[in-house]
């Protein structure tokens, strides 16, 4: 168990440290339209860092608006309420704050900067349809996300796609107008107007593909530290398998955007090698093997 714990952060560091060389290459080639590759680089590190801090410091409340969830009170769901105390001493951090989303899907998320600012939301479907060892198993799920400072990580992995799509539409427009001044010009305008406009089309694409890896080994990882935490990996298994046969999707409060947040796909995609590629987490039917495996 432990091992497929360290597997699963290798593998993210590692795909962590592509976006980032993305994003220097795309740096690197404005910096030669300016004839200083030092240029082009501190420009895109900059838009990177401004993107971060806006998403550190507000993305937790936009996701909240966005899926619409109100905060839970201890009158109104106090074994919620009381499981996620239990669980935040058992793993050591501060209790996160409690939301709910009214929808009958069967669906959670955590997000929030760090553990000490973290929120943990359930779907009002998941809460009636998942007996005590079974809610457990979801909330050490979204628990670990917090522990493992993976809510965090998917708001640096996020803001790096949103970076990689900006600066690469940003060089396609300069290469756009250096291109209708006859003053600057060259082969080597033609060789970055042509770089330019084959990166605006697969930068954006490889960034989602590395979002969406990333997405799915920080769930695997969550899987196993949560099943570690409650000592019953048999909870979260059937939980998945309640989510498995649960054919509502929550495209009211769910977006592509948010889709990697919560512990199944809430936009339900379809099976394929493609789709494979381009979903938000690993298959159901595969997590709920490796947590019997445990």
């Amino acid at each position: 168990m432990y091992d497929q714990i360290n597997a699963n952060k290798r593998k993210s560091l590692l795909l962590v440290l592509f976006f980032f060389a993305l994003i220097a290459i795309l740096g690197s080639l404005m910096g030669l339209f300016f004839d200083s590759i030092m240029a082009g680089l501190a420009v895109s590190v900059g838009i990177a860092v401004l993107f971060f801090l806006i998403q550190y410091y507000t993305g937790d409340r936009l996701i909240l608006a966005i899926s619409g969830a109100r905060k839970a009170t201890k009158q109104e769901n106090a074994y919620l309420v009381n499981s996620i105390e239990a669980l935040s001493i058992a793993a050591g951090i501060p209790q996160p704050e409690i939301y709910i989303i009214e929808d009958t899907a069967l669906n959670a998320f955590a997000t929030g900067r760090d553990p000490k600012h973290s929120k943990i939301v359930v779907t009002t479907g998941l809460l009636k349809a998942m007996n005590r060892l079974e809610l457990e198993g979801v909330l050490a799920h979204e628990m670990s996300h917090v522990k493992n400072y993976d809510i965090r990580f998917m708001l640096l992995v996020i803001t790096l796609v949103g970076v990689v799509t900006l600066i690469s539409d940003l060089f396609l427009r300069m290469m756009l107008n250096a291109k209708s001044d006859n003053g600057k010009g060259g082969g080597l305008i033609v060789v970055l107007f042509i770089l330019a406009i084959i990166l605006r089309i697969l930068a954006p694409i490889i960034a989602y593909l590395i979002h969406f890896a990333i997405s799915r080994e920080r769930e695997y990882l969550a899987d196993a530290s949560g099943a570690m935490m409650t000592r019953y990996p048999e909870g979260l298994a059937s939980a998945l398998e309640k989510i498995k046969n649960d054919k509502e999707p929550l495209v009211e409060v769910a977006n592509q955007s948010t889709a990697s947040l919560y512990i199944s796909n809430p936009l339900r995609n379809s099976k394929g090698f493609l789709n494979g590629l381009f979903s938000t987490h690993p298959p159901l039917e595969d997590r709920i093997k490796r947590l019997r495996a445990m």
